[in-house]
C-alpha cells in the first residue's frame, strides 16, 4: 500500500553502505500538529538502494511530501523474536513555500480625499 506524508525536513543522514549489495539512508520530517505545535510528530523514513539519492537536492528545513510504503519484518535471534516496521520512501517532492496572505492596499487618488472645511472647529 502507498502512503504519503508532508512535513519539514529536519534531519538527514549520510548514506550507509551496509554491504556490497545494500545501502540505506534515513531522514526525519517534522509533521505539524494543527491543534497544538507542541505536539508535532517527528517521523523517520528510510530510503534504500538507488533511492538514497532522492535527498541530494533537498536542504534542511524545506517542506516536502514523502511517498512511502510500510514494511514489516520478523527477525529471530537465539530464540528471541523481534518485529521491525519501516517507512520505506520511494518518492520525494518539494512543496512550495506558502507566502503569507497579504491584504490588498486600496489605491487612493487625490480626487477621493474630501476637501477640508473652511473653519477650523476644534473643541479646545
Amino acid at each position: 500500500m502507498n502512503y504519503e506524508i508532508s512535513g519539514k525536513l529536519i534531519y538527514k543522514e549520510e548514506t550507509q553502505h551496509i554491504s556490497d549489495r545494500f545501502q540505506k539512508r534515513e531522514f526525519v520530517i517534522e509533521v505539524e500538529n494543527e491543534k497544538n505545535p507542541q505536539w508535532n510528530d517527528f517521523v523517520k523514513v528510510q530510503l534504500i538502494q538507488d533511492r538514497c539519492d532522492l535527498l541530494e537536492n533537498i536542504a534542511l528545513n524545506e517542506n516536502i511530501k514523502v511517498y512511502f510504503n510500510i514494511r514489516g519484518r520478523k527477525w529471530e535471534n537465539k530464540g528471541q523474536v523481534t518485529y521491525f516496521t519501516n517507512l520505506e520512501g520511494w518518492r520525494i517532492e518539494k512543496l512550495q513555500q506558502q507566502a503569507p496572505e497579504s491584504i490588498p492596499v486600496p489605491e487612493y487618488r487625490v480626487e477621493d480625499i474630501p476637501p477640508l472645511p473652511d473653519a477650523d472647529d476644534l473643541p479646545f
